[in-house]
């Protein structure tokens, strides 16, 4: 395990959540109940685990009943108005709150089953090889998952795009180059291929399973996962 101090944590709940269609007319997405707690709080407690001194939420779609569930646990809060400014401008704008050190990111639609993957990517992360760090899981183990994977990994788990696995939504990140692109809404995608470009994107293996619950069915399949006997 490396020496580095627990990273701050990005939660990102700002999105409208559109897939969930009716779920999300009157409900943000991350207050979703998935086995009788908002979906959040599953990711929550997740990074709450390490202890980092400031976890923070970026907020837009319904933010006032947000609002109200994250300040009594001491999320700090990122409001992105008039515009949603995706990941990577979320991101940005969220830097006076994380700080400049590396940052943990995190979506709040999906459900982790197996190691902590805050923890598992804390442990393999290397500052001096990395300046990204995904959690990314094979496809065999995702659960919910529709479409192809996201990466392919060499032996030493630099990324490349296209392949089996799929990033399950925790990574650790450097953030200094957020500054050399000149969009305000964007994706981290922009960020990670320039990082790419100085072979310092690498992945870190889930080994065990992961859901996404960015779609009304995930629901079912996230509780069928956390009752299930599967590691």
């Amino acid at each position: 395990m490396t020496d580095t101090p627990t990273p701050n944590v990005m939660l990102f709940a700002a999105g409208f959540g559109t897939r969930m269609k009716a779920l999300t007319k009157t409900c943000p997405k991350p207050m979703i109940p998935v086995a009788g707690r908002p979906l959040i709080d599953h990711t929550l407690d997740l990074a709450k685990a390490l202890k980092p001194d400031r976890v923070v939420a970026n907020l837009h779609y319904l933010p006032d009943v947000l609002t109200s569930h994250l300040t009594p646990q001491d999320v700090h809060l990122s409001p992105e108005m008039p515009e949603v400014l995706d990941t990577g401008g979320g991101l940005r704008h969220a830097l006076p709150l994380l700080g400049p050190d590396p940052v943990f990111t995190a979506n709040t639609d999906v459900i982790w089953k197996g190691k902590n993957p805050f923890a598992l990517a804390l442990q393999a992360w290397d500052p001096a090889r990395m300046d990204a760090l995904l959690v990314c899981i094979p496809s065999a183990r995702c659960w919910g998952r529709k479409g192809a994977g996201d990466f392919s990994a060499d032996t030493d788990g630099r990324l490349s795009r296209g392949g089996d696995l799929v990033y399950g939504g925790v990574q650790i990140v450097k953030t200094t180059g957020l500054a050399d692109i000149p969009d305000p809404v964007f994706s981290l995608n922009l960020l990670w291929n320039q990082i790419a470009t100085q072979d310092r994107l690498f992945a870190v293996e889930y080994p065990g399973h992961w859901c996404d619950v960015g779609h009304p069915e995930g629901i079912a399949l996230a509780e069928e996962l956390i009752a299930a006997d599967v590691v």
